[in-house]
């Protein structure tokens, strides 16, 4: 049995906190310890983790990946995250660190252990494994896709080192205002309303051209919104039994159809589904603006970000199972 030291025992509080309560965080961090599939994540990684030899250990994958995890949840970054980790008792149980014997992992070591998932692109292999994860405990793809795709900001200033933006980024028009970064197009089954794939683009990549990679092949049908009608021949070339329930433009020469705007909001009930990824991803998660520069690094984040936002869309049934 390992021995208790002073630090974990106030991390635990001992028994005199008599007026403890779990927190909101509490409880989420007790949820996702219970439903992640932390051994397949890490068996993804650990081709790539440094292994023990002649020098410093290196800190357990799982911990580094906890600590990952923690970075998206409460969009954190290096320095924020180590700061968080000494000043909150909950981090540091979810992540099993007792500063009575350790301390936390520094902020280049967290840097180190992203620049490892971004050189061997291993968000979309996390984001991959936690599909073949939620497939494995009864979640199904099924026949219905929704596509759409989300603009993710990036700092538009040149008042910086390069006096430049980023070369990766650009600018896009969406209605009557300008937008400039990076976009993230996201294919999520229209009846669980989890997301099966995802393509990173520079902002002004037309929502239609990465429609195929969105698709998995055995659609029966397409939803999407007025930006991807009358993409027929796409649609086929990747899913060629798919019908197209794309929204349709129900306004021409300022006149609307209405029959063509009954038949837009009937669809939009099930194409609003896209909408709670994107809600976690960057409303919950933070991700509304990029990090880092280049599309590579934020790839990363994203497909990371869509693995969790599946799991905690997820979180209701996978703790039925869970439960005894």
């Amino acid at each position: 049995m390992k021995q208790q030291t002073l630090a974990m025992a106030a991390d635990q509080g001992s028994g005199y906190e008599q007026y403890r309560k779990p927190t909101r965080r509490d409880e989420f961090l007790k949820t996702m310890e219970l439903i992640v599939p932390w051994l397949a994540l890490c068996e993804v990684i650990e081709p790539y983790y440094p292994k023990a030899g002649n020098g410093r250990p290196p800190i357990g994958l799982e911990r580094m990946l906890r600590i990952h995890f923690i970075q998206h949840w409460f969009n954190l970054a290096d320095l924020a995250c180590e700061e968080a980790l000494y000043d909150s008792a909950s981090l540091r149980r979810f992540v099993g660190i007792d500063l009575g014997r350790e301390p936390v992992p520094d902020a280049t070591t967290l840097l180190k252990f992203r620049k490892l998932l971004n050189d061997n692109k291993l968000g979309e292999a996390l984001f991959a494994q936690v599909g073949k994860a939620l497939q494995e405990r009864g979640f199904k793809v099924n026949t219905g896709t929704i596509v759409d795709a989300t603009i993710i900001s990036a700092p538009s200033s040149t008042k910086n080192a390069d006096r430049a933006r980023d070369p990766e980024m650009h600018q896009t028009r969406k209605g009557q205002q300008w937008y400039f970064g990076m976009k993230l197009h996201i294919g999520v089954d229209s009846q669980s309303g989890l997301a099966h794939s995802a393509v990173v683009t520079a902002a002004n990549v037309h929502d239609k051209h990465p429609l195929p990679d969105l698709l998995h092949g055995s659609e029966q049908r397409v939803y999407g919104d007025s930006a991807y009608a009358s993409q027929k021949d796409l649609i086929h070339s990747k899913a060629a039994k798919a019908k197209d329930f794309t929204n349709q433009r129900s306004r021409r020469n300022g006149v609307i159809n209405e029959e063509t705007r009954g038949k837009n909001r009937n669809k939009s009930r099930i194409r609003s589904r896209v909408e709670h990824v994107f809600g976690v991803v960057k409303r919950l998660w933070g991700f509304g603006k990029v990090r880092y520069r280049g599309l590579k690094k934020n790839a990363t984040r994203a497909f990371t970000a869509l693995a969790l936002a599946n799991i905690y869309l997820s979180r209701e049934r996978l703790m039925a199972q869970v439960r005894p």
